[in-house]
């Protein structure tokens, strides 16, 4: 009876603990990329597109009311691809993977996340992206759209998302959440759909597109266009700029980054061992050939053409097409995740963001990021707010 009644409590004891032990976070696992079709788009500037493919995953249950889902949008050289893998034999996860699973900040115990690609995703020769854009066939010609493609904007980008998620019976996102592009993606939502968006966090990015940035831009587009293999869009079937394209996404890898970051990785380090820098001009550092590596690693994917429709949708961008007024007419709680060291989306845009959101009473949170990646924050140490994050997404 006595050895009866430890066992008891022994047991007890072990369902106890469990209780009141913390949950342990989870893994997505194994995730499907699936296809969403618009048999016609015509856009912003009036332009008909048909069809309009966008490839899109997801996380988690979609409940019986339909109210529990979170949208993610994705950053300028970014897919659908925010958590889990698409096999296990995957190097690595979604990008945000540390922040979307069961129990993580973005709970799919509790919440349907879905990803979608934009229209001109970057990388679309990536077997997993499905994407409809300059390099994808015109059907009223069967080739490559080319420079025919129309311009498109993040709104564009918005409404192929809205008419995705009214497919799946969604009359209302608990929240959008968005990194960089995927940030003016979320502004844009809450500004031009308020009664469709009931939080919204903007992740490194800002109400604008400031004219600062939009040098940047250019100049990041600026290697594609001296490639003479570019020419003028119109390559399709021929040599493609991808001199041009790696050069272009070098820029990207660095502007998105931060000195601490070059400081910690490379410091003064040379190329190659008994090959000074100062010996002879073909001689290089270590961060020079490595950012030639990445870019040219990162081409490969990528496609030119895609590349300059982004920088031009992300030129275009003031949410609700005017600053002050379309954050005016943002409704939902916003909390903001900007990074100290961002040098895209620069500290001082993102407190007028928020400034401008508030002016009407709608309630504003600020939450920094600081680390040594500079933009790149925004994916790398979104551990730092989880917290924050889980709490404004549960309120």
């Amino acid at each position: 009876m006595v050895r009866q009644l430890r066992l008891h409590l022994l047991v007890l004891s072990v369902a106890l603990l469990a209780l009141l032990r913390p949950a342990v976070a989870g893994e997505v696992g194994i995730v499907e990329k699936k296809v969403f079709e618009l048999p016609s788009y015509t856009t912003v500037g009036g332009r008909t597109i048909a069809p309009v493919r966008v490839g899109w995953e997801s996380y988690g249950t979609l409940n019986a009311a339909k109210d529990n889902a979170i949208l993610i949008t994705h950053f300028f050289s970014g897919t659908s691809h925010a958590a889990g893998k698409y096999a296990e034999s995957d190097p690595a996860p979604g990008y945000w993977n540390a922040i979307i699973g069961p129990g993580k900040a973005i709970d799919t115990d509790r919440f349907f996340v879905l990803s979608s690609d934009t229209l001109v995703n970057l990388n679309v020769h990536d077997p997993k992206v499905v994407t409809t854009g300059p390099a994808t066939p015109n059907p009223a010609t069967g080739k490559p759209w080319g420079p025919d493609f129309p311009v498109v904007t993040i709104r564009d980008f918005v409404n192929v998302q809205k008419a995705l998620v009214e497919s799946l019976g969604i009359r209302k996102l608990h929240a959008v959440i968005g990194a960089s592009m995927g940030a003016l993606q979320a502004l844009e939502w809450a500004s031009a759909y308020p009664d469709m968006v009931g939080r919204v966090v903007p992740v490194i990015g800002a109400g604008e597109v400031d004219p600062f940035l939009i040098g940047w831009l250019d100049a990041w587009a600026t290697p594609i266009r001296l490639d003479p293999n570019w020419n003028g869009g119109d390559y399709y079937g021929k040599t493609p700029p991808t001199a041009g394209l790696a050069a272009a996404l070098k820029l990207v890898t660095l502007h998105a980054r931060w000195y601490e970051w070059a400081d910690k990785a490379f410091g003064r380090a040379w190329a190659e061992e008994g090959k000074d820098p100062a010996a002879a001009l073909g001689h290089r550092f270590k961060i020079e050939a490595t950012l030639d590596a990445v870019g040219q690693a990162r081409a490969k994917a990528a496609d030119a053409n895609h590349f300059l429709w982004l920088v031009k949708a992300n030129q275009l961008f003031v949410a609700g097409g005017s600053l002050a007024e379309g954050l005016k007419r943002i409704e939902a709680p916003v909390l903001l995740i900007p990074s100290k060291d961002d040098l895209i989306f620069l500290p001082g845009r993102v407190e007028r963001t928020a400034e401008l959101i508030r002016a009407d009473g709608t309630p504003v949170e600020i939450a920094w990021l600081d680390g040594v990646d500079g933009h790149l924050d925004g994916i790398t140490a979104m551990s730092q707010v989880a917290d924050r994050l889980k709490a404004f997404l549960e309120r």
